[in-house]
């Protein structure tokens, strides 16, 4: 099946209290939202409307009580196996599954279920993590909690609950304290709940039809918010000069870093998988996102390539791609590595062809220590 012939899922997460099930429960009251099964904890957990559940019986989904994450490769993904079969059987209809973490979870093993079980992967895409942050404890939440850190470094939206609840300062101090953790992600107000099913949708980019501009909004955010009048929340992200790595935004209070590298030149093929494996090898479980649009040498059209630890969707070539344009945007957020760290990784992706085979050997001998 194509990228385009999966169902597309979207993976629902936020730390305790930030408003996932009031989110949840807007969209599904939502007519734009089409039609969505919802995979959730055991209802009492979850909180979704009572009404709603019986009006939608048949499109909702509940899971045992317990953390989706500790049960993911049994029970969540027998639950997604088993929707596949009701709709194949024209029991159960639906275009799109949204699976509502618990608050304390990693989106990671999700992720990584949807991409390597050999049912799941032919039949679901990610379609994107949408992470729900609460603007009043949300500084406090982060500074105490790496699974939040995590969760916020992982989305590929991030809304932003219960802003009527406070002012002006306390939104640009959560502002900086994401940007810490996340540019790149759109941020979205919510009003009472609720924000546009639009912008909620389509996070992803699967499709090798993509435009030049559709690309390099999924990678670095847009220059300006689509959403203004819902939210006027999203800034202009600064990029890195041609050829050089973007300042790592690291907090001091935080184990999470961010860094991007811009490269003018198309990479050779060699360099490039050099790079990508030792990144891998050495920091893999540590890698929260990885994402970016590459150029290599001898090769056409650039491709879009992303992954999280050590867990890669397939590349998509970008056949849109404007001539004469062949500058790579490569984006790293990952858990404890040093400004160091991500700056020795991504200047060996200056490296020329001649210096990779005396590289591998390196590489080899050190895989235990860092950059």
């Amino acid at each position: 099946m194509t990228m385009t012939d999966r169902i597309p899922v979207t993976l629902l997460t936020g730390f305790l209290g930030a408003g996932k099930t009031t989110l949840l429960n807007r969209l599904l009251q939502d007519a734009h939202a089409g039609r969505v099964a919802v995979v959730v904890n055991e209802f009492g957990e979850a909180g979704l409307d009572h009404d709603l559940i019986e009006e939608a019986a048949e499109d909702v989904v509940l899971m045992p009580a317990g953390c989706i994450c500790c049960t993911i490769r049994g029970d969540l993904s027998k639950t997604l196996i088993s929707l596949l079969a009701r709709r194949a059987r024209g029991e159960l209809p639906f275009d799109r599954v949204v699976i509502e973490t618990t608050g304390l979870a990693d989106p990671g093993p999700v992720y990584h279920t949807l991409l390597v079980d050999p049912v799941l992967a032919p039949n679901y895409a990610l379609d994107g993590v949408v992470t729900v942050v609460d603007a009043v404890l949300g500084v406090d939440t982060l500074n105490a909690h790496a699974e939040a850190q995590a969760q916020v470094a992982m989305a590929d939206c991030i809304v932003l609950s219960k802003r009527d609840l406070v002012d002006a300062g306390a939104l640009e101090a959560l502002g900086a304290r994401l940007d810490q953790l996340n540019r790149t992600a759109p941020r979205i107000g919510a009003n009472k709940g609720g924000v546009p099913t639009s912008a909620l949708w389509g996070l992803g980019l699967g499709a090798s039809a993509a435009t030049p501009d559709q690309a390099l909004t999924w990678l670095a955010g847009p220059a300006a918010d689509p959403l203004a009048g819902v939210s006027g929340l999203n800034t202009p992200k600064a990029q890195a000069p041609v050829g050089q790595i973007a300042p790592s935004h690291h907090a001091s209070d935080d184990r999470i870093s961010t860094a991007s590298i811009t490269l003018e030149d198309p990479i050779p093929v060699e360099v490039f998988d050099l790079w990508l494996d030792t990144l891998i090898a050495l920091k893999g479980s540590n890698i929260l996102r990885l994402k970016g649009i590459v150029h290599l040498q001898g090769v056409p059209k650039p491709f879009v390539f992303h992954g999280v630890q050590h867990i890669f969707e397939p590349p998509v070539p970008l056949k849109n791609w404007r001539e004469g344009e062949s500058t790579s945007r490569i984006v790293v957020i990952a858990r404890d590595m040093s400004k160091d760290d991500l700056n020795a990784s991504f200047a060996m992706l200056h490296m020329q062809p001649e210096q990779v085979a005396s590289a591998q050997g390196m590489t080899a001998h050190t895989v235990s220590e860092p950059f």
